[in-house]
């Protein structure tokens, strides 16, 4: 099969012919016909320091992905041949404390497909039954399934705190951020303004609906309360970007008892000023992937009452490219500019 593999510890990938992987007793083949580009899978062509510390090569990356099944093992008993699906990119060991909890999100053994485990940059994958999310909404295209896994952590960041009334901050209007609008438009949310320094992600946020989309290179966050009429602090805050100053600025700009949910990873440590957040009574809450699997029918909930919230959330691709035109794709994910990318496997 053709596939987008990294051979060894070094930058880059090859587009080159991998065996195709086998299905296991309990696993699903998928035929791959569409992934999302990552930040995650940036690191891991660049092999920076972050790929480096998650990961190891010989790999097949990727982990956003659409497809059908193909084949399953002799102990699968829901999914079958021909479903089209997404997968749950996290696999959980099944026996720690938090997985007999219930809580498989915070298994401490998790295995991630496309950064621990062979994934979805290929014309195959094999994943777990347990990880199948089967779409039955047929108007779930390969596209939109494809991002279900970013549309996943959208979800968790915004559902994590009560939205009906509140006044909502997002820091980051990249294609997870894009897609927080509308989900918290959806669970009742009054104002949304968001940040961020791209002109073209900005003017998309605002086709989403944003009440305000600043360009924090000219506007301050104190700025935009004032225009928004908002006479107290932001009540909620999705941290989406990973940079320090847009959490600094956050924590100065929410209300006394607002809650922050912290999803953009750091890549260097942040000043915070736990004065304020401790007199302000702040909650910071992380969130890392989604929830198992009560995020996952939230989703899908959402996308099949809310026309609007589909139309949105599936507007957040912005461009889709043939796989074999791969390095392409990786440079406009890598530019910041839009929004998401993704390679079409179904011509491979």
């Amino acid at each position: 099969m053709k596939a987008l593999f990294k051979p060894g510890p070094q930058a880059g990938f090859e587009f080159v012919e991998r065996p195709e992987p086998e299905a296991g007793p309990a696993d699903v083949k998928i035929r791959v016909l569409a992934t999302g580009i990552c930040g995650t899978d940036l690191h891991l062509q660049s092999w920076d320091a972050t790929a480096q510390s998650m990961s190891a090569a010989p790999l097949i990356p990727g982990h956003e992905f659409y497809g059908e099944v193909v084949e399953v093992g002799e102990d699968v008993r829901d999914v079958r041949p021909g479903d089209r699906v997404s997968g749950e990119g996290h696999i959980v060991c099944g026996v720690c404390r938090n997985c007999r909890a219930g809580r498989r999100q915070m298994c401490i053994h998790v295995s991630s497909v496309g950064v621990q485990r062979d994934g979805a940059f290929a014309e195959y994958v094999v994943i777990p039954e347990t990880n199948v999310w089967v779409h039955h909404d047929p108007s779930v295209t390969p596209e939109l399934g494809a991002i279900f896994d970013p549309f996943g952590n959208a979800t968790h960041t915004a559902l994590s705190f009560p939205l009906v009334g509140e006044d909502v901050l997002i820091t980051g209007a990249g294609p997870i951020g894009l897609m927080a609008i509308s989900i918290a438009r959806h669970a009742g949310a009054r104002k949304i303004a968001i940040t961020d320094v791209s002109r073209r992600r900005l003017e998309l946020a605002r086709e989403m609906g944003a009440d305000l989309a600043v360009d924090v290179s000219n506007m301050s966050v104190r700025e935009a309360q004032r225009e928004l009429g908002m006479r107290e602090g932001f009540d909620v805050g999705f941290e989406m970007s990973g940079r320090p100053a847009a959490l600094q600025g956050m924590i100065e700009n929410m209300n006394h008892g607002g809650r922050i949910a912290l999803l953009g990873l750091p890549a260097q440590a942040a000043e915070i000023d736990w004065g304020k957040v401790v007199t302000h009574m702040l909650t910071l809450k992380g969130i890392y992937g989604r929830e198992m699997f009560e995020t996952w029918y939230a989703m899908s909930a959402m996308l099949s009452s809310n026309p609007v919230l589909h139309r949105n959330v599936a507007a957040v691709v912005t461009d889709v490219l043939p796989a074999s035109r791969w390095e392409e794709g990786f440079a406009i994910a890598r530019s910041g500019s839009g929004g998401k990318v993704v390679l079409d496997w179904s011509g491979v």
